[in-house]
């Protein structure tokens, strides 16, 4: 791949830029570096080489090296079920697919227990019938394609935007306005790699991202809300909604937790309070399903409790 170095990155390290226009972290620059894999001007070059504008950046991404998914008799809150595709109630703290560090315990582990070799293989054999996906200490439902077709057929929903996707939150204050769309782009957070963040200055890891959100309920320093994903990006209910300065009650990652409440109730939550609460898609078959599902039992006293201390004032 190529990349021509612009006006305003000269002067900055190979290791920052590269990391940037390949969305990697720089570590893995270094890797990239060490393999031969990477040359500014067809010269080989450090980590810390200063770049002036018109530079030519050539790299190459190294083949992955896929892990083994392995099936695990993990029980599964299964909503719906027939050949073509699943509808899954996630708890929260299951993993959607094995990753580096995580290759037991997920939700494809206990798929491939389920369903054997009945799973799309549009993804690979790391996230087998994995269509879309929710974080791990995000609850909620899921479709998963049990063939390609299906696969093909969910995912081309997804990207025109007409498969329906609503969560419903506890938010750390509440918003100016009851409704309103959010749009900010997201990419991966300049100096955290493992977090996202809002990126407003035309950074090319950064994709539009767009989220409706309309509240239901206000409380006493905290909101129970209702949103809608009109796209689909990492992280992107918990980034948006931190950077209009209200982050998700038990999201330490993006600033909630530190609410005297929060640790008052820490036992309580368990991670975010965000549940993916109903979906609506069309099956292969051409017939619109929707399902819905329970808030967790620990969202739904974090509300009453909520609920409770308002009705005292």
């Amino acid at each position: 791949m190529l990349y021509t170095v612009k006006e305003e990155e000269a002067g900055e390290r190979l290791d920052t830029v590269l990391a940037r226009v390949a969305d990697v972290s720089r570590s893995a620059v270094v890797k990239w570096l060490e393999a031969s894999l990477v040359s500014v001007e067809g010269k080989k070059a450090t980590k810390s080489l200063l770049l002036e504008a018109g530079d030519v950046l050539h790299y190459q991404e190294p083949t992955p090296v896929p892990l083994e998914a392995t099936a695990e008799n993990i029980p599964l809150s299964i909503v719906y079920e027939d050949d073509a595709l699943l509808v899954i109630n996630k708890p929260s703290g299951m993993v959607v697919h094995p990753a580096a560090g995580v290759t037991h315990g997920t939700l494809v582990n206990a798929l491939l227990y389920h369903c054997k070799d009945s799973l799309s293989g549009v993804n690979g054999v790391l996230r087998p019938g994995i269509v879309h996906r929710i974080d791990k200490d995000t609850s909620g439902l899921l479709v998963v394609a049990k063939t390609d077709t299906a696969h093909r057929y969910l995912a081309a929903q997804l990207e025109d935007h007409s498969l329906y996707r609503e969560y419903h939150a506890i938010l750390v204050g509440t918003p100016k306005e009851d409704k309103k769309t959010v749009s900010l782009p997201i990419g991966r957070h300049p100096v955290d790699r493992k977090r996202m963040a809002v990126i407003l200055d035309g950074r090319s890891n950064a994709r539009d991202a767009i989220t409706h959100y309309e509240v239901l309920e206000k409380f006493n320093g905290f909101s129970y809300v209702k949103l809608r994903l009109q796209t689909g990006r990492t992280h992107q209910i918990r980034v948006h909604m931190s950077a209009l300065g209200h982050p998700l009650m038990g999201d330490t990652v993006y600033g909630g937790g530190n609410t005297p409440w929060e640790k008052r109730h820490a036992a309580l939550l368990d991670g975010q309070m965000l549940h993916a609460k109903q979906i609506t898609f069309r099956h292969p078959s051409g017939e619109e399903m929707t399902f819905s599902t329970p808030l967790p039992d620990n969202f739904q006293r974090a509300l009453a409790i909520l609920r409770a201390e308002a009705e005292k004032g």
